[in-house]
């Protein structure tokens, strides 16, 4: 490519987002090396932690969610948005990308809406069968928008929709790891079958208390476990074991090398 390739990718807020806006960024900079490439997620939000460890940079919004218990509170989010939106617009005059990728989540609402208001395609990329809020909002602005499962024209307008699949992280993919170095890494025992209880990034309630309700199950079964929490639910989940020791029991808030972890089940 003649020109500079520079490219805008925004959203977050959970793994499911995060992960594969990396994997699209890697994929970007496999084909593009000298490509340019900046994320914008939100203030206090997991991405701002887990894109720069991925290596790229990112720029946060001070953007929240429309508080729908309280309404009162909804002042201070509209002011939040104010100044979301004129940061954005800044962040892409400054930058200048030929193209933004929106992932979902609060911060690509306010990144893509401004994008196409200055004349840059946008994309969308969709992980969910039932397509969030902002990138709902967002499709009519958006060039294309890729998916992973049929039937989104529900959502979204058919002429744009292309079937592509979810992104997957290049490190689940390439993973160097054999299954007895993964089990080294994680500390746990190199003959027991192995079990691994995972609910996305931030945890999923009901695979929480279902575990926390069979510990009992966990501690005569012959099998060891390694069980993904959430950062969300962590602090509450140990707190809820009372101190209660299963050695065959491996509780993690967040697993970072995932690739890692694909390689523990041995059912």
């Amino acid at each position: 490519m003649n020109e500079e390739l520079k490219i805008i990718i925004s959203g977050g807020g959970t793994g499911g987002h995060i992960f594969p806006a990396v994997s699209i960024a890697n994929a970007i900079k496999a084909k593009y090396p000298e490509a340019k490439i900046l994320f914008v997620g939100a203030e206090g939000r997991m991405e701002m932690q887990r894109v720069p460890a991925a290596g790229y940079e990112i720029k946060g919004l001070p953007i929240k969610g429309f508080n729908r218990a309280n309404k009162l509170k909804n002042f201070s989010v509209l002011c939040k948005l104010w100044k979301s939106l004129r940061l954005a617009r800044k962040i892409i005059k400054d930058f200048k990308p030929q193209v933004a990728v929106g992932v979902g989540g609060y911060a690509s609402g306010a990144t893509l809406y401004e994008c196409s208001k200055m004349g840059i395609p946008c994309l969308i990329q969709e992980q969910n069968s039932y397509a969030g809020v902002t990138n709902k909002l967002l499709s009519k602005k958006a060039k294309k928008i890729c998916v992973a499962y049929e039937g989104m024209e529900r959502f979204f307008p058919a002429d744009k929709i292309i079937m592509t699949g979810n992104p997957v992280r290049q490190n689940v993919l390439e993973t160097p790891l054999s299954q007895e170095e993964a089990r080294k890494s994680f500390e746990l025992s190199p003959t027991k079958k192995t079990i691994l209880l995972v609910g996305g990034s931030l945890g999923a309630r009901t695979i929480n208390r279902a575990v926390l309700e069979h510990l009992d199950l966990i501690e005569t079964s012959d099998a060891q476990f390694i069980w993904q929490t959430g950062k969300y639910y962590h602090r509450s989940i140990l707190d809820e074991m009372n101190g209660k020791e299963l050695p065959n029991l491996k509780i993690m808030d967040f697993i970072g090398d995932m690739g890692a972890a694909t390689k523990l089940p041995t059912w």
